[in-house]
């Protein structure tokens, strides 16, 4: 079964809330992380209650909800119809946590890539690994 993410949002301008004089840095990063998200296939939806209120009154978590905490306690997230975060919005791992895919995970990045690489791309003295021989930590499995 896939996870089922569902972002409910209070009543924005428009769909991302990234529109207007006033850009809120909250929404245009939470914007990106949508967009990253979906194309790693997660299942995620955002649902403004001003353009998609029939998405709320159709979720009874969403309306129980509301009615406790009204829409001053929006966005609210939920994972499979659980409630994991409300009155903000997560950060990109915690999504990624929320999916069962933790940062990092199924990105393709070994030990033998990247800053710990045996290469001489990355010196040592740059020091991502803390200054310590990068093929020494790269072998041990004690990467960034």
């Amino acid at each position: 079964m896939t996870t089922q993410i569902r972002v409910f949002e209070p009543a924005l301008c428009c769909n991302t809330g990234v529109c207007g004089p006033e850009l809120d840095e909250n929404l245009v990063r939470f914007t990106a992380d949508l967009d990253y998200l979906k194309a790693e296939g997660i299942d995620i939806a955002r649902h403004n209650l001003v353009n998609d209120p029939a998405a709320f009154a159709a979720n009874p978590v969403v309306v129980n909800y509301l009615q406790v905490a009204g829409s001053e306690g929006l966005p609210l997230v939920l994972v499979d119809d659980v409630t994991v975060a409300t009155g903000r919005y997560p950060s990109r791992a915690e999504f990624l946590r929320f999916a069962g895919r933790p940062e990092g995970a199924d990105l393709g990045l070994t030990a033998s890539s990247g800053c710990c690489a045996d290469d001489d791309a990355a010196p040592a003295a740059a020091g991502c690994c803390g200054g310590a021989s990068e093929p020494s930590r790269a072998t041990t499995g004690d990467c960034c």
